[in-house]
């Protein structure tokens, strides 16, 4: 199944889900950006409440939600198995890939990102609406396990390819605005998710990542990516999707090990 959907094959779907994952570290709330503004038909994802769980620090900052928590709200979307879903943000799908992830661990069939996110709505004159959207619910019935996922335990005793999605900076040490420590898991390769975009935000071609992904040893055996806490790194494993590769989340990421104190860190190029 597809990642990508172009707002061209989008408008000319018969029925969609649609899913506004509006979402910033330290940025405005993403409702009010919904409320700003959306493509028509599209109902709000609180990516805080919805997509994510909360814990100890030590669970990291955005562990995945339970499988019955996602039922709810899947069902309060309007997500039923027979109709496409499309998630988009208002940053390149950084924050929209998150909910495909999960969709799709969950057992939905198809499930697609909007390349270019609502930029590529706007930039191609499609209209916004500013209403709430409250979808009929559904009785949709989660499976869960459909892809990969790595924890704390199997997240170290790892023998692939581990990528880290972060800005450069945060992987070598040099800076780190939120988690505990700065530098990266002993081992991961710099792989920053951004990289995987082009400037007008719609994903590279797939030769392009493949070859991007290749010179990081992708597909020498099996890959895991983490970021700061689970968010871009689904975004990361779509682009590798699309160029690919299959891959594991570590959805605990950086913000769960770096609140371990017996883990080693690494910190430069490595």
């Amino acid at each position: 199944m597809s990642v990508l959907i172009s707002v061209e094959e989008l408008r000319e779907l018969p029925e969609v889900v649609l899913l506004d994952v509006r979402w910033l570290l330290g940025g405005p709330p993403g409702r009010q950006e919904y409320r700003t503004g959306h493509i028509p038909g599209a109902v709000f994802v609180d990516l805080e409440t919805e997509l994510a769980a909360h814990g100890e620090p030590t669970d990291g900052r955005h562990p995945l939600p339970s499988l019955d928590a996602l039922q709810v709200s899947a069902r309060r979307w309007g997500v039923r198995k027979d109709v496409p879903v499309v998630a988009y943000d208002g940053n390149g799908n950084l924050a929209a890939a998150r909910a495909w992830w999960l969709l799709r661990w969950a057992g939905v069939p198809d499930v697609r990102l909007l390349d270019g996110a609502l930029a590529a709505w706007v930039t191609t004159g499609g209209e916004l609406d500013v209403d709430d959207v409250v979808p009929v619910p559904s009785d949709i019935v989660l499976t869960g396990g459909a892809l990969p996922t790595l924890d704390l335990d199997t997240v170290q005793a790892f023998g692939g390819v581990l990528l880290d999605a972060r800005a450069g900076e945060r992987y070598r040490g040099e800076t780190e605005p939120i988690d505990p420590k700065a530098g990266h898991i002993p081992g991961a390769r710099s792989a920053p998710t951004t990289d995987n975009l082009g400037a007008d935000g719609r994903f590279l071609d797939p030769d392009t990542l493949r070859e991007r992904f290749s010179s990081l040893g992708v597909g020498d055996g099996p890959t895991g990516v983490y970021c700061g806490s689970g968010v871009t790194a689904a975004h990361e494993i779509a682009a590798l999707a699309i160029a690919g590769y299959d891959a594991a989340l570590y959805a605990g990421s950086w913000s769960q090990w770096s609140n371990h104190e017996h883990l080693p860190v690494a910190t430069g190029t490595d």
